[in-house]
């Protein structure tokens, strides 16, 4: 059987050191647990404390070693990384959770966030946009792939992101600093459109393109273009 690499909590730091953000990697592809560990160990305010070949071991470790952040991915051989988190929740664990996955299914995203994870990220991800999304999620934030937004939308009578019944009128009155271009640009976000996308769509320069998508997270006082489409999808905008 695969021993992990390092499967103790790390020592004591020393005195005044800044705290890292202790990670555990579940997945049953020894590969995709090196590439993982390699990425995390390269900042000094990560270290990668253990790992786990199953969904069975992750919930072990996460239990008796209390990780800051799990990264899990949802097919673990014995049980799903959403199991996983099943389990850890009833030991009221503080471990913030990542699913890390190829899977974009409407049931594996809503799962997966009725569960309670507070971040579903897509394995094409960029390797250090996800070292972002770790380090926010551990300060207590929520990510989701703008991928899996349009999932969230078509899956909202699920209960996963409760909808208020708020016209588009109603939502303008309330956000009446967005222009009508800002709503366009917000409506194709929503749609998972990226910044070239948008520029193609309404025959504007990329450069433009994101300027509108900037001014919109700042007029809607949200971090990121994931927050301003699930804003958008909450408020009932779409």
């Amino acid at each position: 059987m695969y021993n992990s690499i390092q499967d103790k909590p790390l020592g004591k730091e020393a005195p005044g050191a800044k705290k890292k953000i202790r990670i555990l990697l579940a997945d049953d592809h020894k590969l995709i647990r090196v590439g993982l560990k390699s990425l995390f160990t390269k900042h000094e305010d990560m270290a990668v404390i253990s790992e786990a070949e199953n969904g069975k071991d992750a919930v072990e470790k996460i239990k008796t070693q209390h990780p800051d952040v799990a990264i899990l991915d949802l097919v673990l051989g014995d049980i799903s990384g959403i199991d996983v988190v099943k389990k850890i929740n009833d030991e009221n664990t503080s471990t913030k959770v990542v699913i890390l996955t190829s899977h974009i299914k409407d049931s594996d995203v809503t799962e997966s966030l009725k569960a309670g994870v507070n971040a579903y990220v897509l394995k094409d991800i960029n390797s250090e946009a996800l070292v972002m999304i770790v380090r926010t999620i551990n300060e207590g934030a929520m990510w989701i792939d703008p991928k899996a937004v349009s999932v969230l939308r078509n899956s909202n009578t699920s209960g996963v992101i409760p909808q208020k019944t708020t016209s588009r009128a109603n939502f303008k009155a309330q956000h009446s600093n967005l222009t009508e271009r800002e709503y366009e640009v917000l409506k194709l976000v929503v749609d998972g459109k990226s910044n070239l996308e948008i520029a193609k769509i309404l025959n504007i320069s990329e450069h433009t393109s994101k300027a509108h998508v900037c001014n919109i997270i700042q007029k809607l006082v949200v971090d990121d273009r994931t927050q301003a489409a699930v804003k958008a999808i909450k408020e009932g905008l779409v």
